[in-house]
């Protein structure tokens, strides 16, 4: 960092486990990829080219290039997988990643029906070459699935060969573990917890609020994705509790009640005034 800060929380290095930070391509130009990398790569472990952009996108080989030369895993949005899979072309989707040297794989059902004891096989299978993440939850608002339902299918795909299960909430973050007004959907998130270890998930959390939730209760090195590319460092801030909404989360407690004190004060002379 550019200067000495003294209580700020540690932060996992990269390539992380944990305190993943994924952001969501959705269709930049080899400039702003440039441009992205020189001001947030160093906090940047995953890029997804979200949903099917990587087929219309033009330069895909060089952005892809661009991004693993700055430490950063590249990889195809499930919705594209799900595409080859509609169509009976698994096989020539998995000559795709070949052809682009992708070695990080999304295994999704969010919009389409996939027998879950096939879309593990799948699982096994690609892990077997690659690294393979699995989304969990349908992009349809009007799908419900259970608490259990998803604690057993997150807990299968992980035996299967994932390396973190997805938690859905799509890029407009109302659908899956949030609830229609984008706020989190507490019981349902609990439940899982309860169940399936928070490193091994990753939330797909594209609003400020989900991001500040999911840190206030997991910590600063939560795994986060579907993050817009000019939000990675304002997230960075949030788990460094640089900002408002997480800035007591990591003083210590005698500073926060010390600080709250003096803020009490203030109001009390400005009401007096």
């Amino acid at each position: 960092m550019n200067f000495e800060l003294t209580h700020i929380p540690e932060r996992s290095k990269k390539p992380r486990k944990s305190g993943v930070t994924m952001m969501m391509d959705k269709g930049l130009s080899v400039r702003q990829v440039e441009d992205f990398i020189e001001s947030s790569g160093h906090l940047t472990d995953l890029v997804k080219f979200g949903f099917g952009t990587s087929y219309v996108s033009q330069n895909l080989r060089q952005k892809i290039d661009l991004y693993k030369s700055a430490g950063i895993r590249p990889y195809f949005g499930g919705t594209l997988f799900e595409s080859f899979y509609a169509r009976g072309m698994i096989k020539n989707y998995i000559e795709i990643l070949d052809k682009y040297g992708l070695d990080l794989v999304e295994v999704s059902d969010g919009s389409i029906i996939l027998n879950h004891d096939e879309k593990c096989n799948l699982i096994y299978s690609m892990s077997k070459d690659r690294t393979v993440m699995s989304e969990v939850g349908s992009k349809d608002s009007g799908i419900i699935v259970s608490p259990a339902k998803w604690i057993k299918m997150m807990s299968n795909e992980l035996e299967a060969g994932s390396w973190k299960v997805i938690a859905e909430g799509r890029e407009s973050g109302n659908v899956g573990v949030f609830r229609p007004n984008g706020t989190a959907h507490t019981l349902l998130i609990n439940r899982i917890i309860s169940k399936v270890d928070p490193n091994d998930i990753l939330w797909e959390a594209p609003k400020k609020m989900q991001q500040v939730w999911f840190i206030k209760l997991f910590g600063q090195n939560v795994n986060l994705g579907n993050i817009s590319y000019n939000e990675i460092i304002p997230l960075e801030c949030l788990r460094l509790g640089l900002r408002g909404d997480t800035f007591f989360n990591f003083l210590p407690q005698d500073y926060a009640e010390r600080l709250k004190q003096v803020n009490e004060e203030v109001e009390i002379d400005s009401e007096e005034e």
